[in-house]
């Protein structure tokens, strides 16, 4: 099938990847020519595992190419995916700008029956206003919308960065929201090598299926913020957050995933769709307390971590002039991307404190430059951990990258110059045991430990 893929980002570049791995024959367009011409040299813009090797695979396999012209990739293609950004605005929801332009570029091209696919987190009801906005331009061509058909469709993605090629090969669900049963069958054609593996396929409109893609991620960033808050509680009675959760996980009701206390949420999914989850309820008069709760809570737990740093160096004497090193700036491990990540306010308020911060993440660095900017007269960025924890006064674990999780913790003391016989060891993401932190010299701290 001939598909196109606007937008080049992180949805748009695995899904085209992806696709075209399923034996399609996909177009990926971008009005940013440098990076379609990075993309045909073989340059991916964004750090996914695996993601290099399935672009190459397909381009050499002739299945996926990369183009500035949208009007020609949607006269060509029977199917059109819209994944481009949907920015938070000022008030949290949704900026639709951009789907709104390649919508309407859309109906300035569209020549014959074509499926419209919202492949982008969008607010309820974008759909419809996806179909009107076609419609507007078919008109205005002096088109016929009677002989120039389209059905659009929401088939949300659930894509976590770092696993994002195994998400989409491997996914627990398709949601397809459509009116139309040729739309239907048409995405089926699509995922032909989902459904023959049998992949559950939710069917329903298109207004579920946009309510379905905000409502996982509320519940996910919910059941994070409360093994947060049961973590804070834990450290205040003396229980062990690692065992609570693993009790409670064992629950078929309630499950393992997402019941790992730390610093708190962030990425490009969490923060942005709970913000617009809220405002599209206010929308329609509702209040969705629980979530904005959740919010509230995030906020609170990065900048608890702040306090748990200070509050613990200042028992050894004054904050101000001390040297940390800051491990992971990352939101997530494996992946590049630090938007919303609790790094960027736990540094930010370290650095306020007076503290100066040597920070590492394997992949994070380029991008860290720009996000940390603020604060570069207090940051040095190091080679590596060991680099970062040379004269630290204390370490700060905030992204559990593999490489952070087998430490040479007597490598690590050996190279930190504080006068401190017990230097400080703040693991954010409870990765290590503390007895094997202790007998390295160093005193532990974790969250809900």
């Amino acid at each position: 099938m001939n598909i196109s893929v606007i937008g080049t980002g992180y949805v748009g570049s695995v899904s085209g990847a992806c696709l075209a791995d399923f034996g399609n024959s996909i177009i990926c367009v971008d009005k940013d020519a440098s990076k379609i011409e990075a993309l045909k040299n073989g340059i991916i813009p964004i750090f996914e595992p695996g993601l290099d090797e399935v672009v190459d695979r397909n381009v050499r396999g002739g299945r996926l190419r990369f183009s500035t012209d949208l009007a020609e990739a949607v006269r060509n293609s029977d199917a059109v995916f819209i994944a481009v950004g949907t920015p938070p605005a000022e008030d949290g929801a949704a900026d639709l700008r951009y789907v709104e332009e390649v919508a309407r570029e859309i109906g300035r091209n569209i020549g014959h029956y074509t499926v419209v696919v919202d492949k982008s987190t969008v607010p309820i009801g974008t759909g419809r206003k996806v179909a009107g906005w076609i419609r507007e331009e078919l008109f205005l061509r002096g088109g016929n919308v009677a002989k120039t058909p389209f059905d659009v469709v929401s088939n949300p993605e659930f894509l976590r960065e770092g696993t994002a090629i195994y998400d989409f090969t491997h996914p627990d669900r398709v949601v397809i929201g459509a009116d139309s049963e040729k739309a239907r069958a048409i995405m089926k054609e699509v995922y032909r090598p989902l459904y023959l593996n049998e992949t559950p396929y939710i069917e329903t409109g298109l207004e579920s299926a946009e309510m379905i893609k905000y409502a996982s991620n509320a519940f996910l960033a919910m059941k994070i913020t409360f093994i947060n808050e049961v973590a804070n509680l834990c450290e205040k009675c003396g229980a062990d957050v690692r065992d609570v959760a693993k009790a409670i996980g064992r629950d078929g009701r309630i499950g393992g995933k997402f019941l790992h206390p730390g610093p708190g949420y962030g990425g490009s999914c969490f923060p942005k769709d709970t913000a617009a989850m809220v405002q599209i309820a206010r929308a329609y008069g509702e209040t969705l307390s629980l979530i904005e709760t959740t919010i509230a809570a995030n906020e609170r737990q990065k900048a608890r971590m702040v306090d748990k740093i200070t509050v613990e160096l200042e028992k050894k004497g004054r904050v101000t002039g001390k040297t940390i090193a800051v491990l992971g700036l990352a939101f997530k491990q494996n992946t590049d991307d630090m938007r919303e990540s609790p790094s960027i306010p736990i540094c930010e308020g370290l650095a306020a404190k007076g503290i100066h911060l040597r920070a590492f993440d394997p992949e994070a660095m380029r991008e860290a430059e720009w996000r940390l900017a603020s604060i570069k007269d207090r940051l040095v960025f190091c080679t590596d951990e060991y680099a970062a924890a040379t004269g630290a006064d204390a370490v700060v674990l905030i992204t559990p990258w593999n490489q952070f999780r087998n430490l040479d913790l007597a490598q690590l003391k050996a190279v930190m110059g504080g006068i401190d016989e017990t230097p400080c060891f703040f693991d954010l993401r409870n990765i290590y045991k503390r007895a094997t932190v202790e007998n390295a010299g160093f005193a532990y701290f974790g969250v809900g430990t």
